[in-house]
């Protein structure tokens, strides 16, 4: 199952052990990309625009558990934490 991205109102907490800080995060992405080449045939990228982002997994850095990891409201994990 994929996982959901966090946004302005919401963030992970891992169920198991409470963690809101750490997490690995697999995902793959497919990019557009404008690269700019000098004279010398160096380049570098001036522009980039995600056109598609699959998060597959979202594991808690602490315990481990990817099975636990939830989507909660910012304000529902602020309150938790003592």
């Amino acid at each position: 199952m994929a996982a959901s991205l966090p946004d302005a109102h919401t963030r992970w907490r891992c169920g198991g052990c409470g963690n809101l800080t750490r997490f690995d995060v697999t995902r793959t992405r497919r990019t557009t990309e404008f690269w700019h080449f000098d004279l010398a045939g160096e380049h570098r990228v001036e522009e980039t625009t995600t056109d598609e982002e699959d998060v597959s997994t979202v594991t808690c850095r602490w315990c481990g558990r990817s099975d636990a990891v939830e989507l909660v409201s910012r304000a529902e994990a602020d309150a938790s934490t003592p």
